[in-house]
């Protein structure tokens, strides 16, 4: 791999990550988008979801094969979630994770910049395989991400607000980014 610069970029669920991002994307930037790379690990014939099912029992999938995403929601964030099951789940899917945004890294020796768009970075900086140059954080206030969940995500206010608490806080990104982005501003100030 030549010269090639690692950034971790964060923030809160509804923040506008997704926003710089594809502006980063745009100017060439190898993104490695660790929401979708959760997703495909947990499809029918992904490496985790028989680890998933090994380790929360038959509901955890539905009768076509696919994860019951409702019910591993409620069982592991939600008002039914036993002590210890987001320990449990991120233990089976973080490492196979990581071992893919490592393979798509190697797949592309020639970036220069890569991206490793990771929400949960605060929460997972100690465990996290790789470096990084710089870790950016988006941020925005609670009252407006909760608005673009309800509005954009179809979520209920309940529902949105249970991500946030599931989720590090501001400070908590904030202490581990140097470069901290508000999406309060229009797109050219935010990048500025």
């Amino acid at each position: 791999m030549g010269t090639m610069m690692r950034i971790g970029l964060t923030g809160g669920i509804a923040a506008g990550k997704s926003t710089v991002a594809a502006q980063l994307k745009q100017l060439g930037a190898l993104h490695i988008n660790y929401d979708a790379l959760a997703h495909q690990i947990v499809e029918p014939g992904g490496v985790a979801l028989p680890q998933i099912v090994a380790e929360f029992g038959p509901d955890a999938l539905l009768a076509d094969g696919t994860m019951n995403r409702p019910w591993i929601a409620d069982h592991v964030f939600g008002a039914n979630a036993a002590p210890g099951a987001r320990e449990r789940l991120d233990a089976i899917e973080h490492p196979l994770i990581y071992a893919e945004a490592a393979r798509l890294e190697h797949e592309h020796p020639e970036a220069a910049i890569i991206i490793h768009d990771i929400p949960l970075l605060a929460e997972v900086i100690d465990d996290i395989p790789f470096a990084f140059d710089h870790i950016v954080t988006v941020e925005a206030p609670v009252c407006m991400r909760l608005d673009r969940m309800v509005e954009e995500r179809g979520m209920s206010l309940e529902q949105a607000e249970a991500r946030i608490r599931h989720q590090s806080s501001e400070e908590e990104r904030r202490a581990i980014a140097d470069i901290v982005i508000d999406s309060t501003h229009p797109l050219p100030e935010m990048l500025a």
